[in-house]
C-alpha cells in the first residue's frame, strides 16, 4: 500500500513487513517489545477509547510526555480517528502549557509523569478539561488504560468509517514551535506535509529495508522525531525509546543501525568518546592523540595515496573500531540537525564508520528541508545538503532561503496574517539566510538574529558562534554587540576539557566559577577566540568576552526545547556583564 495519512505508515508495515519488535522501551533492566500486529492492536483499542470520550474529528487533544510506546500508539490512535494531536515539551513551563492548551482549546490531555500531571493540572485549572495518564502511575487521575476500557465495546464499523473519512489534507498535528523569542505559534501540519517529507527522506538516504534497529531518544513533541518514527515504519525498521540519561546504555543494549540527534548529543558522544584519552600515558596517548587529530581532519569519500591509507587503516585497527565498538557496534547512520554541527565532529564521526548526514529543517516545512547524502562521495561536511525530492530552495535577494513544496505549512493556527506574511505566492520565508555552494545550502544565519555595530557594519553571530565552537574549550556562546562599536561574547567554557587542561598545567582552584576567573584559563580562551577571529573580518572580531561559571540549560529559560539560544532572555539575564564589557573597554 502507498501510505497517504500519517498513520498509514504503521498498516504498510503491518502488511508488508511485520516485526516482533515494532515498538520496544526499557522497563527496569530490560526492554519490552511489542509486534507490529500488537501495536495495530493497541491503536485501534484507543481510538475506540477516544471516541467513547467524545473525541470527534478536528478536536484537539494534548499530549505530554517522554517518548514511549504509549505516546506513539495514543497519538496514531488520534490520527485515524480525525483528531489533532498537540504535543507539548516535558519541559514546557506552565506558563507556555497554559497558552497553548488555552490557544488550542484541547478536549482532552495525557500527561506522561507525575510532574507533567501536575503541570498540566496547574495550566488547565479551572477549563473543565480532563487530564488522563499515559500509565497507570497516579490513583487521582485515570489512565489510558482505563480509556481503552471505556471503548472495549465500541462500534469498530464507526472506528473503520472514520479511518477512511481522514483526508490528506486534514490537519492532524498542532505543534507550538518553542520559539526564541514571543508566544508559541502553532504550526498546523496535515497528513499529506508530514507524509511527502516521510517519503523524501527515504528516496534521500535509502536505509535497507527490513533490517534496522533505530533509536528515538529526542522529543516527538518535535516534528523531526516523529517524522523519524515513521521513516523507521516506513523502511520496516524497529523503534527503542530512550531518554538521552539511557543513551549509552541503550547503545551498547540496542546495538542500533540508525537515529536521529542534534549537534548537542554527537558532542556528549564524542566527550566519551575521547575521554579515555585523560586515562592513558606513555606512547598509548601519543597513538589516540594521533588517530583524533587524523579523525577531526577525515575526509569521506577522498581516495588517500598509498601512505595515508596505510595510516587510515592503522587508526582503525587500533582506535576508531573501538570508538564503534563503543557505539554499539552496528551504527550506520545518524541524521543531525536542529544546529549546526561542528564539522571536526562530522569528520571523526565518518572516519570512525559512522556516517553523518547533516540537514536543515523547521518545523513550518514538516521539517526536513535539506540533508546530506548517506554517500561518502557526495557528502559536503559543512554544508546542510541538497534539497529534498519535491522541495524547491531558492535565495531571495537579501540571501533569506525561500522554501516549497508539498511540505510547506497549512500556516499558523488563528493567525493568517502572520500565515500571510512568511508565505508568499506559496514560498516560506525561513528566515534564515543561506548560500549555495557546488549545489549544496549552508546556513549563516537567521535574518532576525543580525546586528549592527555603531560604526555601521553588519555582524552575523551564528557564524561567529559556529567557528569558536569548533574549539575543543569552548561549549556555548553567545555573540553580541547590536549599536556599540565592537562584538564581545558571553563564553561557557567546555568545562571536561578545561578542568583536564588546569590538571596538565598544575592550576589549582576549588569551584568551576573560581576556574573561569583564573587569569591562565581567560588567556587560554583569549588565545582560542584570537586563533578564530583570523577567519573573520576585522570589524568582525570579539574583542572582549565573559566566562560563565555553568551551561545554559532549558530549564533555566535559556535555551528553546530545540536547544536554541534564547537570545533576549540571556542577555536581560546577564546584562551586567554585557554592560561591563562595553564600560571597560
Amino acid at each position: 500500500m502507498k501510505p497517504v495519512r500519517a498513520f498509514d505508515f504503521l498498516f504498510q508495515q503491518h502488511l508488508s513487513a511485520p516485526r516482533p519488535d515494532c515498538l520496544s522501551a526499557k522497563e527496569g533492566k530490560g526492554w519490552t517489545s511489542l509486534s507490529t500486529a500488537e501495536v495495530v492492536t493497541r491503536v485501534e483499542a484507543v481510538s475506540l477509547g477516544l471516541m467513547a470520550a467524545g473525541i470527534g474529528a478536528g478536536d484537539p487533544v494534548a499530549i505530554a510526555g517522554d517518548n514511549s510506546i504509549e505516546w506513539a500508539v495514543l497519538d496514531w490512535a488520534l490520527q485515524q480517528i480525525g483528531a489533532v494531536s498537540v504535543p507539548l515539551y516535558p519541559t514546557s513551563t506552565v506558563e507556555d502549557a497554559r497558552y497553548i492548551l488555552a490557544h488550542a482549546e484541547v478536549k482532552l490531555a495525557f500527561a506522561g509523569s507525575p510532574a507533567l500531571l501536575g503541570k498540566l493540572r496547574a495550566a488547565l485549572e479551572g477549563s473543565g478539561c480532563p487530564v488522563y495518564t499515559l500509565t497507570a502511575f497516579d490513583d487521582t487521575a485515570p489512565s489510558l488504560q482505563d480509556l481503552v476500557a471505556t471503548g472495549q465495546s465500541g462500534d469498530r464499523a464507526a472506528l473503520a468509517t472514520r479511518r477512511e473519512a481522514v483526508q490528506p489534507d486534514d490537519v492532524f498535528t498542532l505543534i507550538y514551535t518553542s520559539g526564541t523569542t514571543g508566544r508559541p505559534k502553532g504550526v498546523m501540519l496535515t497528513h499529506r506535509n508530514v507524509v511527502s517529507n516521510v517519503m523524501a527522506v527515504a528516496e534521500h538516504t535509502r536505509l535497507p529495508p527490513g533490517r534496522c534497529r533505530a533509536l528515538s531518544f529526542l522529543p516527538m513533541s518535535h516534528v523531526f522525531e516523529r517524522i523519524g518514527v515513521l521513516y523507521y515504519l516506513h523502511t520496516g525498521s524497529g523503534v527503542y525509546f530512550a531518554s538521552v540519561e539511557q543513551l549509552s546504555s541503550a547503545l551498547a543494549e540496542v546495538r542500533p543501525h540508525t537515529f536521529s540527534a542534534v549537534p548537542r548529543v554527537l558532542e556528549k558522544v564524542y566527550e566519551k568518546l575521547t575521554a579515555k584519552t585523560r586515562e592513558l600515558r606513555g606512547w598509548r596517548r601519543r597513538v589516540y592523540e594521533w588517530a583524533l587529530t587524523r579523525a577531526e581532519r577525515y575526509e569521506p569519500g577522498r581516495m588517500l595515496p598509498p601512505m595515508k591509507a596505510l595510516q587510515h587503516a592503522i587508526a582503525w585497527r587500533l582506535v576508531y573500531r573501538k570508538w564503534h565498538a563503543a557505539m554499539g557496534g552496528r551504527l550506520r547512520w545518524v541524521n543531525v540537525g536542529s544546529a549546526a554541527l561542528q564539522p571536526r565532529l562530522a569528520r571523526l564521526f565518518w572516519a570512525a564508520g559512522v556516517m553523518v548526514s547533516e540537514g536543515y529543517g523547521m518545523t513550518e516545512a514538516s521539517p526536513v528541508i535539506s540533508a546530506n547524502l548517506f554517500d561518502p562521495a557526495r557528502v559536503r561536511i559543512g554544508s546542510v545538503g541538497v534539497p529534498m525530492p519535491g522541495v524547491e530552495v531558492r535565495l531571495a535577494d537579501d540571501g533569506e532561503i525561500l522554501v516549497r513544496g508539498p511540505n510547506v505549512m497549512a500556516g499558523y493556527y488563528k493567525e493568517q496574517e502572520l500565515t500571510a506574511e512568511v508565505i508568499r505566492n506559496g514560498w516560506l520565508h525561513t528566515g534564515d539566510i543561506g548560500v549555495i555552494e557546488h549545489g549544496a545550502l549552508r546556513i549563516t544565519d537567521r535574518k532576525k538574529e543580525m546586528f549592527k555595530t555603531s560604526n555601521g557594519k553588519y555582524i552575523a553571530p551564528q557564524a561567529l558562534e559556529n567557528k569558536l565552537k569548533e574549539s575543543a574549550f569552548i561549549d556555548q556562546i553567545m555573540v553580541v554587540g547590536d549599536g556599540q562599536k565592537f562584538a564581545a561574547a558571553l563564553i561557557v567554557p567546555l568545562f571536561e576539557q578545561v578542568r583536564t587542561w588546569c590538571r596538565e598545567h598544575g592550576i589549582a582552584y576549588t569551584t568551576d566559577s573560581e576556574m573561569t576567573r583564573h587569569p591562565r584559563i581567560v588567556e587560554l580562551i583569549d588565545r582560542e577566540i584570537k586563533r578564530i577571529n583570523r577567519h573573520f573580518g576585522s570589524w568582525e572580531h570579539i574583542k572582549k568576552f565573559s566566562l560563565l561559571d555553568r551551561p545554559w540549560c532549558v530549564d533555566a529559560g535559556e535555551l528553546a526545547p530545540t536547544l536554541k539560544l534564547r537570545r533576549k532572555v540571556i542577555a536581560e539575564r546577564f546584562a551586567s556583564l554585557i554592560e561591563g564589557m562595553y564600560h571597560h573597554a
